[in-house]
């Protein structure tokens, strides 16, 4: 199963950290995926939630097992053409990765090509998805969940 750090998160969400590259980097040298959250502003690539908060390079994005949220249409229209794995997304209940996986709203159904996110929000199964993304990845090491 994939298991994907929302933000760089691992034991639960760390609002002064999250998108921080150097946080980004530390979930992924601990063997997790990372969803991070992408903006292009005059022509200027950014990691943050809410706005664009940490300047990066295009080659950071080229770091392997990224999934990148791109924030605005911009960013989308960037590296959508890329061999990245990107997606936009807001509340829909389901969207389509570049790398062709579905990305579920949280506690919504899924299958072995979806990726269940935020689990711990909705108390939703996670058996038979493709990965989680989650702020509390750490507790789904061995495919077991452990309290949040």
């Amino acid at each position: 199963m994939i298991l994907i750090s929302h933000r760089g998160n691992i034991h639960g969400p760390n609002t002064t950290l999250e998108n921080k590259p150097e946080y980004i980097i530390e979930a992924i040298s601990s063997g997790f995926d990372a969803e991070v959250d992408v903006w292009l502003m005059d022509n200027n690539l950014f990691l943050g939630h809410d706005s664009p908060q940490y300047k990066i390079n295009k080659s950071f994005l080229n770091i392997n097992g990224l999934w990148i949220h791109c924030k605005n249409y911009n960013a989308l229209k960037e590296l959508s053409h890329s061999n990245l794995n990107v997606f936009y997304h807001t509340t829909e209940d389901y969207v389509l990765t570049s790398k062709g996986f579905i990305w579920a709203y949280p506690g919504k159904p899924g299958n072995i090509n979806t990726i269940c996110v935020m689990p711990e929000w909705t108390n939703a199964p996670i058996e038979g998805y493709a990965g989680i993304c989650s702020d509390y990845i750490g507790n789904f090491l061995d495919g077991k969940v452990n309290n949040f």
